[in-house]
């Protein structure tokens, strides 16, 4: 699923910024290139013993990943249900719980990014 409404997209911040904040909430930074950046935040639906991730896109709009001075924009937003081995699912259903902890997630984000 993508998130629509998040208030993130489009916000830009350079890569040191983004790195500090988004890992003081648990996200990391899986892939990336030169000019795009993953960040990934895993959520444990423990009762139904399934994981999913809320998933957030990047792209450098001035330097490159490699300078923690890069600015970033921030593209889309996903939640998705993890599949083996390495896969995401974003058309299964994601329970509310773990949507509620994504959305606070990313208020907390946009709250960080803003300061």
């Amino acid at each position: 699923m993508i998130i629509e409404n998040a208030g993130i997209k489009g916000l830009k911040s350079d890569l040191a910024h983004l790195d500090g904040a988004s890992e003081k909430l648990g996200f990391v930074r899986w892939q990336w290139e030169y000019y795009r950046a993953t960040y990934d935040l895993k959520l444990e639906d423990k009762a139904n013993k399934a994981d999913y991730f809320l998933r957030i896109n990047t792209r450098a709009v001035e330097g490159r990943l490699e300078s923690p001075y890069a600015i970033l924009v921030i593209e889309d937003t996903y939640l998705g249900r993890g599949t083996f081995p390495h896969g995401l699912d974003y058309d299964s259903p994601v329970p509310d719980q773990i949507v509620k902890v994504a959305n606070q997630k990313l208020a907390e984000l946009k709250k960080q990014l803003s300061e």
